[in-house]
């Protein structure tokens, strides 16, 4: 495992500076799976940590590397706190659980097939998708608009995410999938009105971190609202052109991948648990 060669047109002028962290890059396609699955893990527990949970609802998926029309996601039923990389399962984009790759229970969320498989169809640059109930994002969601340019952690989803302002119900046909993966179109993120927020990114740490900060923006937004009402104003807004800049800034996915390496640090020393890599344990193709 080594770091990224830095490309100045992908790292953005927020990240210019001596010595910066850079992505890890693999050659070994086996040492990369194993990677991803053991972050895929953390991020789970990540998402536990803040109460992301919703009885057995909510999933993350990231492609898998050697079998890049497959991606990984949790087992059904499963409490994401007790997620390990061993209990993930493989899919591919019909819904088929690779026997041979997966974890010991079978069981897989249908909506999280339905949703996740058409986004990384429809996004081949998609490595990361995340959806779950969340508190803030359901309640802001049930407005049906989007997130406003009110703060600087909000100008990062500046023009950049998408509102699906249809509720049908439960998840449970590839149509609605569809329909959800055509209203993300190439924006990061969307707002699923009545039901709560989806992020999607080139890593893990990126969509990890970009969904946190979207679900405090809908917080803060509701909060800032309502004291400007009671106040018999309206919440000042920031002018698109700044909005956009910011954007250019905090909005990157290798921002949001730097923004999001902190949680994973913060998870490894709370565990005392880092990845290591077994090459006698490569898994079957």
């Amino acid at each position: 495992m080594t770091a990224l060669s830095g490309d100045a047109n992908n790292i953005g002028t927020v990240r210019d500076r001596p010595n910066k962290p850079l992505p890890p890059s693999f050659s070994d396609p086996f040492e990369h799976r194993a990677f991803l699955k053991f972050r895929l893990a953390q991020a789970y527990r990540i998402f536990a940590k803040y109460g992301y949970d919703e009885g057995v609802a909510g999933h993350i998926t990231v492609r898998d590397p050697i079998r890049p029309d497959c991606y990984w996601v949790n087992p059904w039923g499963v409490h994401f706190k007790l997620i390990q990389p061993e209990m993930l399962l493989l899919v591919n984009h019909e819904g088929k659980i690779q026997e041979k790759e997966s974890g010991p229970s079978r069981f897989l969320n249908r909506a999280a097939y339905m949703i996740h498989s058409a986004i990384h169809e429809a996004r081949p640059d998609v490595i990361c998708a995340a959806h779950s109930h969340t508190t803030y994002a359901k309640a802001f969601s049930a407005l049906g608009v989007p997130l406003d340019p009110i703060t600087q952690d909000s100008c990062a989803f500046y023009e950049d995410h998408a509102l699906y302002s249809e509720f049908r119900g439960i998840v449970d046909d590839r149509e609605e999938g569809l329909a959800i993966a055509a209203a993300l179109g190439s924006n990061k993120a969307a707002i699923l009105q009545n039901h709560g927020i989806l992020v999607a990114t080139k890593s893990i740490e990126a969509t990890i971190y970009f969904f946190i900060s979207m679900e405090r923006c809908c917080q803060v937004q509701m909060m800032a609202d309502q004291t400007a009402a009671a106040r018999g104003q309206r919440t000042r807004l920031i002018d698109p052109e700044t909005a956009a800049e910011t954007k250019r800034i905090l909005g990157t996915d290798i921002g949001g991948w730097f923004d999001g390496i902190p949680e994973f640090q913060l998870l490894e020393h709370e565990e005392g648990k880092r990845f290591e890599y077994i090459p006698a344990h490569k898994e079957n193709m």
